[in-house]
């Protein structure tokens, strides 16, 4: 693979739709979606998440202009990073679920590991 998939869309619209998960999962912890989302998606809160560990200006700002709500990037900087001082990385996990009934699409729960271990 190329590295990212498209997801079956244009490119603004799977941007939005990344950026969409990527807020709901910080925001919720964990959300339930396709397993294909839940992969991409996964790759961009790990990244929010260190980003988060630097914790200088920069990177609040490179936050900013990713996450839709700004109260997100508040808690994203003082509540979960600092769980995750001492991990280096693997911040998130993906628990694949039966297939969608509508659909038959493979759906999983992506969410946030405990970060105290």
């Amino acid at each position: 693979m190329s590295g990212y998939s498209k997801l079956g869309r244009p490119t603004g619209q799977r941007l939005a739709m990344l950026r969409g998960l990527v807020t709901d999962t910080i925001k919720y912890g964990r959300i339930k979606t396709t397993l294909v989302r839940a992969k991409e998606t996964q790759r961009q809160v790990e990244r929010m998440i260190t980003l988060g560990k630097k914790g200088d200006l920069s990177a609040r700002r490179r936050a900013l202009s990713y996450i839709y709500e700004p109260e997100v990037v508040k808690t994203l900087f003082d509540e979960i990073a600092p769980r995750y001082e001492q991990r280096n990385g693997g911040y998130t996990r993906i628990i694949k679920l039966a297939n969608r009934v509508g659909d038959n699409a493979p759906a999983a729960i992506l969410e946030l590991v405990e970060g105290e271990e």
